[in-house]
């Protein structure tokens, strides 16, 4: 009796703005492979993001595993696109003005634990 074995696909789909998400859900490649690299397990990872089933975090952390080069790279697009974002927000919009106008409204005490 021979048994043949389906190749599953991995669970894996690039939205239009080019963000890598595990199928069917909103939670980002980035996300999981930020949690796997801190040291958490498949099954911390499935309970932390309820959306998530087990077998799509074992797949999703096989293809990682076996093509570290390409999701590394991926990963650092991404960093440098967030970055990219942050810098921009920054120009554009002053914070400091709204910070100093909320540590206002702090007791003295409190500006203590907020300013640094």
């Amino acid at each position: 009796m021979s048994t043949a074995l389906a190749a599953e696909p991995v669970p894996l789909t690039t939205g239009e703005d080019g963000v890598i998400r595990v199928n069917g859900t909103r939670v980002t490649l980035d996300t999981l492979v930020s949690s796997f690299a801190e040291g958490a397990t498949p099954e911390e990872i499935a309970q932390d993001y309820s959306v998530l089933n087990l077998a799509d975090v074992y797949a999703v952390i096989s293809y990682y595993l076996r093509h570290r080069s390409e999701v590394d790279q991926y990963l650092q697009h991404r960093d440098q696109q967030r970055a990219a974002v942050r810098r921009d927000n920054e120009r554009r919009f002053d914070y400091r003005e709204l910070r100093q106008r909320l540590l206002s409204r702090l007791t003295p005490d409190q500006r203590g634990r907020y300013i640094t």
